[in-house]
């Protein structure tokens, strides 16, 4: 038997492929599957089943384009309904992979079809769980996603309260977790940067699986302090559920070379909107005017999906070379399906043909330190809510990029900005936005809060997240 955990560390996503004899199955796959069909086509075996823990809702997965490749059958748990052909299975379903058995236990909590898929050896032992979102290393899944009508968020903690007290608990010690996200992802609020553990040490470290904790306790720990969901996870979710594009025609679609007319075409009279991928320190010294700034090398594909609203906008880009199939993989993984190309020869091919430039002011921190101890200025802090209220510099605005469409008329575009966030990323995305609409009087704090941190500017107190309510 192989158990291989494939991590995606930009989406802080794990894919599981597991074999037994010439037979292998594969858990929330991503988006891109031809590296699954390969794994399994090296190894000797045929893909026999998907099996979805739930409908994800931060990225699209490869379950539709994997079985059409396959003939595998994709199965969810109970409650499911999809628009493709799929098997919902019942709880207690066992399914026989080779000489292992997979058993499915429905627990719902996160949403109400989550399931986790328990991994029995060749001698009948309990060897693994695949617990999707509804275990995670040091968290549970956030139970706010599938609230309804006549199902409040409170409803679906108490249901994920007795799945892990139920069919989680019961279960040996020794029996290993695989959880469908580590630390970083949006989907709970405390994960650990472990991708991986024993149930028994879980029982130790998580919060949530103290054995002396009410249901009342459970809840009211896992719903506070959660934060909205970003604008695309409902709409990742309906496309897990209903299906979508082949993986291979959006490749195809995406990775056109433009020259620089056909470019500008695109942004002018398609409305293509002009996403400037490479590293922040090459946008600040130039880029095109208007183009928005998401880098490759950042949290690319969650920044994407939380800014860009609508997942059918056409978009052209600029990569730097050799990097164009990684942004549109990394764009189709959230549902951004409708890329048309990107500009060949990249920024230098734009200058070259003598287009207008634009550039954005980035100082030290050590020159901003200066500048604050000359004259009053008007900072914006673009990070999360829980860091502002952690640290930040006294006098600051707290202006996060997660809500920055939604709070742009707080800034007055007669006024000159500047701009940190922790590492000096986040205050580039939220300077493009601006520069976008017409806010140009910007300067961006290089290293962000860290680079503020060893200056003398003055900043609160700090108080622990964690005591913060």
């Amino acid at each position: 038997m192989k158990i291989e955990q494939i991590y995606t560390g930009c989406l802080a996503q794990g894919a599981y492929y597991i074999q037994s004899e010439n037979e292998a199955v594969i858990i929330d796959p991503l988006r891109e599957v031809d590296s699954y069909v390969e794994k399994a086509k090296e190894n000797g075996a045929t893909i026999k089943y998907i099996f979805e823990t739930h409908f994800h809702a931060d990225f699209v997965s490869g379950h539709v384009d994997l079985a059409k490749k396959t003939g595998a059958k994709i199965v969810f748990g109970p409650t499911a309904t999809t628009e493709f052909d799929s098997h919902i299975g019942t709880d207690g379903e066992v399914f026989n992979v080779g000489n292992v058995k997979i058993k499915l236990l429905h627990t719902p909590g996160h949403t109400m079809e989550s399931s986790t898929f328990l991994l029995i050896d060749e001698e009948g032992k309990e060897k693994a769980i695949f617990s999707g979102d509804t275990l995670f290393i040091g968290d549970v899944g956030r139970p706010d996603l599938a609230v309804k009508s006549d199902l409040t968020e409170e409803d679906l903690a108490g249901h994920l309260y007795d799945s892990l007290r139920e069919k989680i608990m019961t279960l040996p010690d020794d029996v290993l977790v695989y959880p469908a996200h580590g630390a970083g992802s949006a989907c709970g609020k405390n994960m650990s940067s472990e991708t991986w553990d024993t149930l028994g040490n879980q029982r130790k470290t998580n919060y949530a699986l103290r054995a002396d904790m009410t249901k009342e306790e459970f809840v009211k720990e896992v719903t506070e302090g959660i934060m909205p969901p970003p604008q695309y996870f409902a709409k990742n979710a309906m496309m897990n559920k209903s299906g979508y594009e082949s993986i291979d025609k959006v490749m195809a679609t995406g990775t056109v070379p433009l020259d620089v007319e056909t470019f500008e075409a695109m942004a002018n009279h398609e409305g293509a909107l002009v996403l400037d991928t490479r590293h922040q320190n090459e946008f600040v010294k130039g880029h095109i005017p208007n183009s928005i700034f998401i880098g490759i090398d950042g949290s690319f594909a969650p920044w994407v999906g939380a800014l860009i609203t609508d997942l059918k906008q056409p978009i052209v880009f600029l990569a730097d070379e050799g990097r164009e199939e990684e942004v549109v993989t990394r764009l189709s993984r959230v549902g951004y399906d409708n890329t048309l190309g990107y500009l060949k020869g990249g920024f230098a091919a734009w200058k070259a043909a003598g287009k207008d430039t634009d550039s954005l002011e980035s100082i030290s921190p050590e020159e901003f330190e200066s500048r604050m101890n000359g004259d009053e200025l008007k900072v914006l802090d673009v990070r999360k809510p829980g860091e502002f209220q952690a640290e930040h510099v006294e006098e600051s605005l707290t202006f996060p990029l997660d809500f920055i469409n939604t709070h742009m008329s707080e800034v007055d575009k007669d006024n000159k900005y500047y701009v940190y966030c922790a590492g000096g990323y986040r205050s580039v995305i939220a300077s493009s936005i601006l520069k976008s609409r017409g806010i140009h009087d910007l300067v961006n704090v290089e290293q962000g809060f860290k680079g503020i941190s060893q200056t003398g500017i003055k900043t609160t107190d700090y108080v622990c997240p964690s005591t913060l309510k």
